[in-house]
């Protein structure tokens, strides 16, 4: 006799009518959002997910530093959860997607579980974090970096924006200041857009997410001397901006001659005096550095160290390198990665392997539990942006991935004998 489960599917139009009655708070003209987080539009979304929740039967509770866990119950009330997620917030001219879909995606799960009267042996969690993209608070990635002890809480609490607004004031101005304790995770699955051009330049579906890259970040400090353009010799200069312009295509250099995904960005760069006759005598500038290998990405930083000192030296500057944060690269859990790619297949989905150049929240929960993650594609890979699109198909296949995985690693005790 078939398995019923086999058969079950989300309802996509349900999850598609979700993430576009989401998308209304804190809409922006080009089609966006903006909901930066703990401010009111952050709470109305929050409201909305947790009155859905609700809707559906599931329990909700809500930890000090905002975190929303909704739980589904299983029949083995000892059995640590499965939990699902993303994040609401949103960058200043975000998208409708990014994070919102792994929210509304887990959701969905839920609905679609309750429409089939499937019930699990483990309990399930649908998990909104608190700050994930860190555009009004930092750090980012917060909410889910406090429950994996990267980040003490009350460090976090404390944290104040360009206003002078603390996190702690934040959230009992919004009603998220909570008090439950969060659960103690037995997996978790993260569906998400890709952010990225792969998947739709290959023309496939779901990307099976290995891990996400190892960062390294740094800024520099370029000291010249200024000087008057024009009585000023060409080799009497100390230009801190001819060092800076160096150094980044230095930096290009190094990332394109290093394997396992590497990627070099000068995303910043201050010129001063910023006179257009006046030779440069200070240069403040990013460096960022990304690889899926820890050993590739000190190679790295090593090769752009002594890149700084031959440039010093050529140049006749100083340059000051000082390294502001460092994330070992994240390489997910080899079985629930495997899950993800055998629900994929069994559902007849084109899919391939790949990396995440981008932080996730699950790259912290990665440290706590055994983590995985979905992608779809995204049009022309656009993300943080106003003009991020996904298609309803793609949006309901990275869910139906999801529901599979997800009830492989929790057991089905309970099913209809057909599910439509």
């Amino acid at each position: 006799m078939l398995n019923p489960v086999n058969s079950l599917r989300i309802n996509g139009e349900r999850l598609w009518q979700s993430l576009a009655e989401l998308a209304r708070i804190g809409a922006t003209p080009k089609g966006g959002v903006k909901r930066l987080t703990l401010t009111a539009v952050d709470r109305e979304a929050r409201e909305r997910f947790v009155a859905w929740a609700r809707a559906a039967d599931l329990a909700v509770r809500v930890d000090a530093i905002g975190n929303i866990f909704c739980r589904r119950a299983g029949t083995d009330p000892h059995a640590a959860p499965v939990a699902m997620g993303s994040h609401l917030d949103s960058q200043p001219s975000g998208g409708k997607y990014d994070g919102a879909y792994g929210v509304m995606a887990g959701l969905e799960v839920m609905r679609s579980l309750n429409d089939a009267g499937v019930a699990t042996r483990a309990p399930l969690e649908v998990v909104s974090w608190t700050n994930e993209e860190g555009s009004r608070f930092t750090p980012v990635m917060m909410g889910s970096g406090v429950v994996a002890g990267v980040f003490p809480l009350e460090h976090c609490l404390v944290q104040r924006d360009a206003d002078g607004v603390s996190v702690g004031e934040a959230l009992k101005a919004i009603g998220f200041a909570g008090e439950a304790q969060a659960p103690r995770l037995g997996a978790y699955f993260e569906a998400h857009i890709e952010q990225g051009p792969v998947l739709e330049a290959e023309r496939t579906t779901i990307g099976v997410v290995q891990g996400a890259l190892g960062q390294r970040w740094f800024d520099c400090v370029i000291t010249g001397q200024d000087a008057h353009a024009g009585p000023t010799p060409m080799d009497s200069r100390q230009d801190a901006l001819i060092g800076a312009s160096r150094l980044v295509l230095e930096v290009n250099r190094i990332a394109r001659a290093h394997p396992d995904y590497a990627r070099g960005t000068v995303g910043y760069l201050q010129v001063k005096p910023n006179s257009r006759n006046v030779v440069p005598g200070e240069v403040r500038m990013s460096v960022e550095f990304r690889n899926a290998r820890d050993s590739t990405l000190l190679a790295m930083v090593a090769e752009l160290k002594s890149c700084v000192r031959s440039i010093e030296a050529e140049c006749r500057v100083a340059m000051a390198l000082d390294e502001i944060v460092y994330f070992p690269p994240c390489e997910f859990d080899a079985r629930m990665v495997a899950s993800v790619r055998a629900a994929a297949g069994s559902l007849g989905l084109s899919h391939r392997d790949i990396v995440s150049g981008a932080g996730h929240d699950a790259v912290y929960v990665a440290r706590i539990a055994p983590t995985a993650m979905i992608f779809i594609p995204c049009e022309g890979g656009i993300s943080h942006n106003e003009l991020e699109r996904a298609t309803p198909q793609d949006l309901a296949a990275g869910c139906n991935v999801l529901l599979h995985a997800v009830l492989a690693r929790a057991g089905v005790t309970q099913a209809k004998e057909a599910v439509t």
